[in-house]
């Protein structure tokens, strides 16, 4: 079994239409056609790509020899899944066959709840590979960043041969130990983490002020009840601190999530225009999402979406609505390029398919398929740290002896030092994105203070 398969399955977009949809004859039929025009029945040709008696017999004979012949006793449940998982397998990442295990893990992961670590990860050429961990968990406590690699768990290695063995083992019941071996992006000797594994529980928003008038939001991914929590949060915050200057939305480190998540939270930032289409071969699978009027929370006050490598599927899809719209310039770093649609469809009560059935396009028609969101303005993945400064011997006019006082200050009693430069090296040095992020907003919102129109991100 060769695809990735997330801890939170997070990277999942189910359209809604599909979503709960049992698989029908027609249905199956309407899955299978390649959209050519049926060929007429004829005794002198076949349709090109029609499975014939030599290929059932090659599956029945490989099926046989390798129950006759290989070297352990493989039965036939085993067998037959592992042929299913393999057909899925090799159409893309995506694409699962999901057991009764598989569902029990979907619905942990679309409301948030499962007992484990809080990371997501995925197969990449036989690795273990974190696309990010979860805000507020034992992984990001613990310190693994995206694109570390799990080398190994609880002291066996990983290897392609028990990858999904290896992947299960991650999740567990809360208050259990995990150790786990893990290779940062560019370290060459791997690290020993022990962590417990926790219910994890995620609150997939937050939201605060990082200074007076100018808001942050943070989703870290998007579950069925993510765009109500956001409009309660962001409310709570407008009517405790009135309107805002501008805001910052987080999507670092998403992975993504549902679709009707994402688009329910690019409605609450716009008050109109496209928020994504979907297209697929299915007539169900083309769809139009766009946003209502008076849904913007935020009253068009300038936005500025931080972004990285790790903001994935239902997260592209808010940073794709937001920028071809023109509400919000995208800051940080490309986009993970996951831009395709999962539909689960279920085969019986313990048994569903998790199938690629179609991709989607930003508002201008752009698939982001394998390319990411280029940013407006791109930030390195730096860290910074505050220069020692206690040796200047004067820094300004009010450090010279004998100086003139100012009389307004003198009548005010505010401190000339406090200009806001502290709290800029405080945020820098801890979050260097988020610092260069609100110095952004800023002059989005003095340019719109002035009246000059703002430029309009492309």
């Amino acid at each position: 079994m060769r695809f990735p398969r997330h801890c939170l399955l997070a990277l999942l977009l189910a359209t809604p239409v599909l979503h709960a949809q049992v698989a029908t004859d027609t249905g199956a039929n309407a899955a299978i056609d390649n959209g050519s025009t049926p060929a007429k029945a004829s005794s002198s040709a076949t349709p090109a790509d029609q499975v014939n008696m030599d290929d059932v017999s090659n599956f029945a004979h490989v099926y046989q020899v390798i129950r006759q012949a290989y070297v352990e006793k493989v039965d036939n449940k085993t067998l037959m899944n592992d042929a299913i998982k393999g057909m899925l397998s090799g159409l893309d990442p995506h694409s699962a066959y999901l057991d009764k295990e598989g569902l029990q893990e979907l619905n942990e992961d679309t409301t948030g709840q499962y007992g484990g670590l809080g990371i997501e990860v995925m197969e990449d050429n036989s690795l273990l590979r974190i696309v990010s961990p979860i805000d507020d968990t034992p992984a990001s406590r613990a310190g693994i960043k995206p694109g570390d690699v799990i080398t190994s768990i609880n002291g066996k290695a990983v290897t392609p041969d028990n990858i999904d063995d290896m992947f299960n083992a991650l999740r567990g019941d809360p208050g259990t130990k995990i150790s786990l071996g893990i290779l940062h992006e560019k370290s060459e000797q791997p690290v020993t983490m022990t962590m417990t594994r926790e219910r994890i529980s995620m609150t997939s928003v937050k939201v605060r002020e990082l200074e007076p008038g100018y808001a942050y939001i943070r989703i870290s991914q998007f579950q069925d009840d993510t765009a109500g929590d956001l409009e309660k949060k962001l409310g709570d915050l407008l009517k405790k601190n009135g309107t805002q200057k501008g805001a910052v939305l987080d999507l670092r480190s998403n992975p993504g999530g549902l679709l009707t998540a994402a688009v329910g939270v690019s409605s609450d930032f716009l008050d109109s225009g496209a928020i994504v289409t979907t297209h697929g071969r299915l007539p169900d699978s083309n769809l139009t999402f766009t946003a209502h009027a008076g849904g913007d929370l935020l009253n068009g006050a300038p936005m500025v979406v931080l972004a990285d490598n790790g903001t994935a599927s239902a997260a592209e899809i808010v940073s794709g609505a937001l920028k071809d719209n023109h509400r919000a310039l995208i800051v940080g770093r490309r986009t993970f390029g996951k831009g395709v649609v999962q539909t689960v469809l279920p085969l019986d009560a313990d048994h569903a398919v998790k199938l690629t059935t179609a991709r989607y396009y930003t508002p201008n028609g752009t698939s982001i398929q394998a390319e990411g969101i280029k940013p407006d303005i791109a930030l390195a993945d730096l860290t910074v740290a505050k220069v020692d400064n206690s040796q200047e011997p004067m820094s300004s006019e009010a450090d010279l002896p004998h100086h003139l006082a100012n009389e307004a200050a003198a009548v005010a009693g505010g401190n000339i030092n406090n200009d806001g430069s502290a709290e800029n090296a405080k945020l820098a040095t801890t979050d260097y994105a988020l610092s260069q992020a609100l110095n952004i907003l800023k002059g989005l919102a003095l340019r719109r203070d002035s009246g000059t129109p703002a430029a309009k991100a492309q």
